[in-house]
């Protein structure tokens, strides 16, 4: 989870800085799809605070991440971010 939210962050200033145009010139460079890239880019609508845990969250190496992708991209659709944080601490608990 770790990566794709610094992932995120990357495409976030390669768009911010002109260094690509859109989402489309992503998934193009990326070779995936722009459904792909709105998802990746969809972790940045989480709370700063659940962004910040996730980023200090122990590599995974056996095993599975606490929390799967999915959930994060469900949780990234509730724009409330007390919500999310109720939510997020549901996940991890």
């Amino acid at each position: 989870m770790t990566k794709l939210l610094a992932l995120a962050h990357r495409f976030e200033q390669l768009l911010r800085d002109g260094a690509v145009k859109d989402y489309a010139e992503l998934a193009r460079l990326g070779q995936v799809t722009r459904a792909r890239i709105t998802q990746i880019m969809n972790l940045l609508n989480l709370a700063p605070e659940i962004q910040e845990q996730i980023f200090l969250l122990p590599p995974v190496i056996i095993g599975r991440d606490r929390v799967s992708e999915r959930q994060l991209r469900d949780l990234s659709r509730t724009l409330n971010w007390s919500s999310q944080i109720h939510g997020w601490e549901n996940l991890v608990d």
